[in-house]
């Protein structure tokens, strides 16, 4: 009996991503992910200097590297990439259901981050780190319209990448829904918004939150807009200016934190 068209693709979608892999780069990045248990590790390719440097984390992963010359690098990265002699095969990290990751721990007010449409690597990189600073369950993205993992994602996450739960969803909104129905208060980031994050969390001290946060330029969706309990805004001390995604998820966290 021949499948239908659309368990076909199903499992064909299964296979690719199965298959997908990424280049991690950089002493810090390739460290913390040869250290991490539960990445899968396929190739490591390293220069002498950089093997030297790795030394603990190679012996940790037990990888057998490839030598490589620092004047002819075989990874398959971006040319212009600052790989400081190091490189390494990974298969993306699964970190499990939605609901298992951002329930709350004993004694621990959970607090979570949405970015809608945030597709800068970089950018994702460093709400990451702060993520993990500022001990927030996880970070959540679309699969749509948001930066995958990939190298550059990685270096700019300083280890946090391997530490600190990014997790793709297939609709942004349904998983705001389910956090609300865990407990969650979502509070989406505008700058044209009336009241101010301080004082929304206020009434809230003790309570999980979320902090939904939009791509500079087009901001939150209007779907994600009226799916969010609240939408408020940092104040800015002159009234004008805007902060990057980055720095206002930092500001939030803080803030979230503080409140908790």
């Amino acid at each position: 009996m021949k499948k239908p068209k659309w368990v076909i693709e199903k499992e064909q979608s299964k296979r690719a991503a199965a298959a997908q892999t990424v280049w991690l780069f950089g002493l810090h990045a390739v460290r913390d992910a040869l250290m991490n248990p539960a990445r899968e590790k396929l190739r490591l390719i390293l220069t002498k200097n950089a093997a030297d440097k790795l030394g603990e984390a190679i012996a940790t992963s037990g990888m057998e590297p490839e030598m490589a010359d620092p004047r002819k690098f075989p990874a398959p990265i971006d040319p212009g990439s600052v790989h400081q002699g190091a490189a390494l095969e990974v298969k993306p990290l699964d970190w499990g259901p939605l609901e298992e990751v951002c329930m709350g721990e004993e004694g621990q007010v959970p607090i979570v981050v949405l970015m809608d449409r945030v597709t800068d690597p970089h950018n994702v990189g460093a709400v990451l780190r702060s993520a993990e600073v500022f001990g927030a369950r996880a970070v959540i993205a679309p699969h749509r319209n948001s930066a995958p993992e990939t190298g550059a994602l990685a270096k700019t996450a300083s280890g946090a990448l391997e530490r600190q739960p990014y997790l793709r969803v297939k609709n942004l909104a349904d998983a705001m829904v389910t956090l609300q129905n865990m407990g969650y208060t979502l509070f989406g980031l505008d700058g044209e918004a009336e009241g101010t994050l301080d004082e929304a969390l206020a009434p809230l001290k003790g309570r999980a939150v979320g902090l939904v946060l939009g791509a500079e330029g087009p901001g939150l969706r209007d779907k994600t807009k009226a799916t969010c309990d609240q939408l408020v805004k940092i104040p800015a001390a002159r009234g004008f200016g805007s902060l990057n995604v980055s720095n206002a998820a930092a500001v939030g966290l803080y803030a979230a934190r503080q409140n908790g």
